[in-house]
């Protein structure tokens, strides 16, 4: 098929499945407009937005979310990893009331942070010390902090296309609305080019900072050489290689350092470890978190006036040690891996050139055939593909990200990912002519 006319039919089917979809959602139309008289765009969270308008939620129970025109849908999402035990699940809820109950805003430490703490010290293996946060981006930002305080040095080491949180963006686009570290840039998996970024400059480096498996970016998973070869640059120099472990820490046991078995200096966490409350963490090495200890009159400082509620503090202690335990942690991560599996297979069955990428329960639909290694090869797939491809797996009751980004919780079960493979086979013996380029 010329590429022209497919072009033209892939606009053509995107202008109807928009149509399907305004016509099925005017609650949530309405709702967006509501929402832009004081917000900008409606928005207060930027991921959230899809065109023409996003879903306006009014409820969750266990593996579903419902839309302000009740309508049922399957969450693939997984609220972009927090939501790993699925919506209101009993056990969370019941510490989280308990902990309200006994009175909020102590001003004082509490319990079920030292409970906390010890778990996650037991359960990463690069936490010596940890401290908590209210974000997975204050807890890059604190990492950061740390490595420049413990090194004497200023720039960091990030990666084209990574995401460490709402003002640490590695894209050009974000450059002014970054937190104004000196950073200097690697290819993600590119070992030659990330240490050519670096020479000559080592010795100002303060950290490495990079995601095990990029999210934000399109589920890519660092090769094992290539996350060992910065540990070995990074101990070389001196410098402080952090893994953002915001969305990965759900994978395998002890995270997707306990799956690789590279250890890092420091990591940071976030998301399903606040048991689905506002949450985040940072911790690693003794020598670099006792610069946090407030027993030594030189100690850097670390506020944030909910950094330790008890309500994210009770949550997350009973999501860990009652739920999530390392052989449910290790059970999940294969279950995504078989989906995934699945997935490719039903792609495989239709003979198109695209894939689906990721680790674990975090995986994310690519509509080409190139090897994704960084996110250079996302660009592949056009934003109209992606946009058609959501609103019709949207039809058929399934949400997750505009991006093509999906994460599994818990609540999920056969029955539910039965309906998703059927729903991308269908769409995909639709319009996958349509989706992926020839």
């Amino acid at each position: 098929m010329d590429q022209h006319l497919r072009n033209d039919q892939l606009s053509e089917a995107l202008e109807a499945a928009e149509a399907d979809y305004r016509a099925r959602t005017p609650n949530s139309a309405t709702w967006q407009e509501r929402a832009s008289g004081g917000l900008p765009g409606g928005n207060t969270r930027t991921v959230l937005h899809f065109t023409p308008y996003p879903l306006r939620f009014t409820g969750g129970k266990n593996q579903w979310v419902t839309d302000a025109d009740s309508l049922h849908y399957r969450d693939y999402l997984g609220e972009y990893s927090a939501g790993l035990y699925g919506h209101s699940p009993a056990p969370i809820m019941a510490a989280a009331q308990q902990a309200i109950a006994d009175g909020t805003v102590l001003g004082g430490p509490n319990t079920y942070e030292v409970e906390l703490a010890e778990l996650m010290c037991a359960r990463f293996p690069s936490l010596e010390l940890v401290r908590f946060t209210n974000s997975g981006t204050e807890a890059n930002l604190m990492a950061l902090a740390a490595a420049r305080a413990h090194t004497g040095r200023d720039k960091v080491l990030v990666f084209d296309g990574g995401y460490h949180g709402g003002v640490l963006y590695m894209a050009d686009y974000a450059a002014r609305s970054n937190a104004p570290f000196d950073f200097v840039t690697g290819i993600y998996n590119d070992l030659d080019a990330t240490l050519a970024a670096a020479a000559g400059i080592e010795a100002d480096i303060a950290a490495v900072l990079i995601e095990p498996m990029m999210g934000g970016g399109g589920a890519i998973v660092a090769d094992t050489p290539f996350l060992a070869g910065l540990k070995e640059f990074a101990e070389q120099h001196g410098i402080v290689l952090i893994f953002d472990e915001v969305m990965t820490s759900r994978n395998g046991a002890g995270g997707h350092q306990g799956e690789t078995g590279v250890t890092p200096h420091m990591s940071t966490f976030g998301k399903y470890l606040g048991g689905g409350f506002s949450f985040g963490a940072f911790g690693g090495r003794r020598d670099i978190m006792r610069r946090f200890d407030p027993y030594d009159p030189n100690a850097l400082p670390h506020a944030g006036t909910f950094n330790n509620n008890v309500t994210s503090m009770a949550a997350g202690l009973t999501g860990l040690r009652d739920i999530y335990t390392a052989e449910r942690a290790m059970a999940h991560t294969e279950r995504g891996n078989r989906l995934r599996a699945d997935l490719n297979a039903t792609v495989a069955r239709h003979g198109l050139p695209a894939q689906v990428t990721g680790a674990g329960t975090i995986m994310c639909f690519h509509f080409h055939d190139h090897e994704v290694r960084n996110p250079e090869q996302t660009k592949l797939t056009r934003p109209e593909a992606y946009a058609l491809f959501h609103l019709e797996m949207l039809k058929r009751g399934i949400y997750f990200a505009r991006r093509g980004y999906m994460s599994l919780s818990i609540e999920l079960n056969d029955e539910d990912d039965a309906a998703l493979l059927a729903a991308y086979d269908e769409v995909l013996g639709e319009f996958g002519t349509l989706l992926c380029p020839q």
